[in-house]
């Protein structure tokens, strides 16, 4: 399969691309290299990786880019509560109006895979299901949610709404809460909780990595839906998190009963939809937080891998 991956330098993709090379696809990356494209330096030895640099919002190019795919991997965005609060207009268009331009590029025989987000849901009292409705309390879910809804409209397309990502890439973030938790518990020694009993849900990062590839070879199965995508297990609460790191890591521990958490997500998630079509997770929280402990040890105070 000749496969496009938007954002292919990202948490996400960096992890995506080298296993999509090894099942034998041909992979094109459309980066803006926003934060760097070293996690994509193993891909470039197989002549069948192709890399470009360049905008997702740049119609011309991402149509030349897709002209000659058979499916497009749209992992492209400005992500997270943080980044898209500190650049809103630039969060708006990248996330909305470049999805617009990635689906407005496909002929309708072309699939399309859109990474959204659990996000939408916003805070909910009960648990969600891909029927619920959508509640988004952050710009980035809101932008998200939109963008959903345009690749909903093509044909080909399904909507991954994943869980919190954590674990180790290529490319880390350090702002996703379990990879912060554990950062702060090993660099800092020092945790400080706000609004303790605010449930989210997680999934590892090659978790998503391979509901990505599920869905690639199962399109025609999926295509017109969106898919919850993580598991129950890891329906926890910030106190839960926290109280995981602190059983393999001494550090001091508070949980503030002032303050607040800015993104204010509260909300657990159902996952059978897509168990109902045979995907389900392998990496538990337990183990995304063991191996970060690990990786902290090459690491930087910042989470940003040595390369002394």
């Amino acid at each position: 399969m000749r496969i496009l991956v938007t954002g292919g330098a990202g948490f996400v993709g960096s992890v995506l691309c080298p296993v999509l090379l090894s099942d034998g696809h041909e992979v094109t990356v459309l980066d803006a290299l926003h934060h760097g494209g070293r996690g994509l330096l193993a891909c470039f030895h197989d002549p069948r990786f192709r890399f470009v640099r360049g905008d997702v919002r740049d119609r011309d190019l991402v149509r030349t880019l897709a002209r000659d795919v058979d499916a497009v991997v749209h992992l492209a965005a400005i992500v997270g509560f943080p980044a898209c609060r500190k650049y809103p207009e630039l969060a708006r268009d990248i996330n909305v109006e470049g999805t617009r331009s990635v689906v407005e590029a496909l002929s309708p025989e072309q699939a399309l895979i859109y990474a959204s987000s659990g996000s939408n849901y916003g805070a909910v009292a009960a648990s969600c299901t891909e029927e619920s409705p959508l509640n988004p309390v952050s710009l980035y879910a809101v932008t998200k949610a939109e963008a959903e809804v345009l690749c909903l409209a093509h044909p080909r397309a399904t909507a991954l709404r994943f869980a919190t990502g954590f674990g180790v890439s290529p490319r880390m973030r350090m702002d996703l809460l379990v990879n912060d938790f554990v950062r702060q518990a090993v660099v800092e020694k020092t945790l400080i909780v706000y609004e303790r009993h605010f449930r989210r849900t997680f999934i590892a990062v090659r978790d998503m990595m391979r509901a990505i590839v599920f869905a690639l070879e199962r399109i025609d199965r999926m295509v017109g839906q969106p898919f919850n995508v993580g598991h129950e297990s890891m329906n926890l609460t910030k106190e839960d998190i926290a109280r995981k790191v602190r059983e393999r890591v001494p550090f001091f521990l508070h949980f503030a009963d002032v303050g607040k958490d800015e993104d204010c997500r509260d909300y657990e998630v159902s996952y059978a939809r897509i168990r109902g079509v045979g995907f389900a997770t392998e990496i538990s929280i337990d183990q995304g937080i063991d191996e970060l402990i690990r990786a902290m040890a090459v690491l930087g105070d910042d989470g940003i891998a040595n390369m002394g």
